[in-house]
This record gives structure tokens, sequence and C-alpha cells, in this order.
């Protein structure tokens, strides 16, 4: 047996995990005509249909607001920010297919017949995170940031906080675009 096969496996695999590392947890999208140097200051939104603050969104609030003073911009009242801050926790529904298939097969050569099952598959609800900055002097969106990571209603409060400041902070990584 060839020794060098084990180590191109390894490598393969190795690769494959420091991509997928790599990948990113968010996207952003930008007006290219935004003059983002002259932001300054900022402020949330009115919220649309929520009277009350939810946890996640304390938590969102929260990784919003360190992120943009680490970015120099100031907070102000919404009737002088230079930028509003909305956000929202949108539904997303997608299929989980977690658990096992089996087959069995017969066969010889090129020829044969099996037959398998399919693995379990579920609906699974899931929160996906969305960020616009609203430049207030033309009330358009300026900037935009969506999660490609989801919260759902299996995480621990620590784990729900862990995941919006992660994503968050990979959002505003990204602010103001290059």
């Amino acid at each position: 047996m060839d020794r060098s096969m084990p180590r191109m496996a390894l490598l393969l695999v190795a690769l494959a995990v420091l991509m997928t590392g790599c990948a990113s947890n968010v996207v952003t999208d930008y007006d290219a005509g935004a003059s983002y140097d002259s932001y300054q200051t900022w402020a949330f939104g009115p919220s649309e249909d929520n009277r009350y603050t939810t946890l996640d969104s304390s938590r969102v609030e929260a990784a919003v607001s360190r992120e943009l003073e680490a970015k120099a911009l100031t907070r102000t009242d919404a009737g002088s920010a230079d930028l509003l801050v909305s956000y929202q926790i949108d539904d997303v529904e997608r299929l989980d297919t977690s658990g096992f298939s089996y087959g069995f097969g017969l066969g010889r050569g090129n020829f044969g017949w099996g037959i398998s099952t399919a693995p379990p598959v579920r609906e699974v609800q899931e929160g996906q995170l969305i960020i616009d900055l609203v430049d207030t002097s033309t009330d358009k969106v300026v900037w935009r940031g969506t999660s490609k990571r989801y919260l759902n209603q299996n995480q621990s409060p620590e784990t729900r906080q862990k995941l919006i400041n992660e994503v968050v902070a990979d959002m505003f990584s990204r602010y103001p675009p290059e």
C-alpha cells in the first residue's frame, strides 16, 4: 500500500476544514454611491411591530451599539441621527435531515441491486438576523447585513448571546464598505 495516500487524504481533510472555517457567516450589501465618511451619528429606528423589547432584541441592540461605537459613531436621538439602525429577526423554515439512512445491496462487478431508506426529514423554524442602516436625509437603506447563521428555539441564552455577538461583529467588520 502506498504510504502517500493516507497523508494525501489527511491533507485534503485539513484543507476542507480550513476552507469551511473561512466561509463567511454573513452577507452584506451596500449603496456604492453613499458617502459613508459623512455619517457620524446613529440611532435605532422605530420598532414596527413590537411594543416590548424581546430578549433577542436586547442582545442585538447591545451588539450593534458596541460595534458602531467601535467605528467611532456616536449614538444620539432618532431626530438628529445621520443613520437609523433597523433590524429584524425573520422566521426561516429549513429542512433538517438528521439521523441515519439504511441500505443493503448485492451485486458483482458492474451489476447489482440494492435498497435504502431516506434519512428522516423534519421542518425547523429558525431566525435570521437582518440589519439595515438607513440614511436619514434620503430615507434609503445604504447598508444591509444578513446572517447566514440562525437562531433556533433549542439554543441556550448563552449560545444565543454568543451567536448574535459573533454575527453582528462579522457584519460590521464590513462597514464601512471599501
